[in-house]
């Protein structure tokens, strides 16, 4: 095995786990009850972090399933931007409580990233002649897609901090 190979199983697993904390540390910055507003589309961050845990378990079935030279079942549920799919899921896995919530999304992440590490980085881009449209499907180019989105839902979620703050302060500048 070429250790650009072996960097390149590294970097994917070190951007999951990187974008997931950054997600987290975003998230931790909002109040508890912040957690319950809606701030996209429909979904608050206890929504958001329950649609993360489904897509957790569901990169765990499409890596096997990419591992056995098989495509993803899950493409056959693509809907305009997975969004009959995403509310099964956040159906599914939302917690209302807090600790629940967090517990459930750090397990979920720790299967997928323990299958991941154990397997041999050369599987990684390997490509077996799975195509989705004009993609080149491999374990690779799926777990780059989870990581561009929770980078894009972890500045969704920054913005929601920013003008919760700039709420908070107007109120506070308007009480004085």
């Amino acid at each position: 095995m070429s250790s650009k190979v072996q960097l390149k199983q590294e970097e994917i697993i070190a951007g999951l786990v990187e974008s997931r904390r950054e997600l987290l540390e975003a998230a931790s910055a909002l109040s508890i009850n912040e957690w319950d507003e809606i701030f996209l589309g429909v979904w608050s961050i206890k929504d958001l972090l329950a649609h993360l845990i489904g897509w957790d378990f569901t990169n765990l079935e499409a890596a096997k399933e990419i591992f056995k030279d098989q495509l993803p079942t899950v493409f056959s549920y693509y809907d305009h931007d997975w969004q009959t799919y995403n509310a099964g899921l956040v159906a599914r896995y939302r917690r209302d409580d807090f600790n629940e919530l967090l517990a459930a999304l750090e397990e979920s992440h720790q299967k997928l990233l323990d299958f991941l590490q154990a397997l041999p980085a050369e599987e990684f881009n390997r490509d077996r002649g799975l195509r989705s449209g004009r993609y080149k499907v491999t374990i690779a180019w799926l777990l780059q897609f989870e990581i561009y989105d929770e980078q894009r839902h972890c500045k969704q979620i920054r913005r929601f901090g920013e003008k919760k703050a700039a709420h908070r302060r107007g109120n506070c500048q308007t009480l004085s």
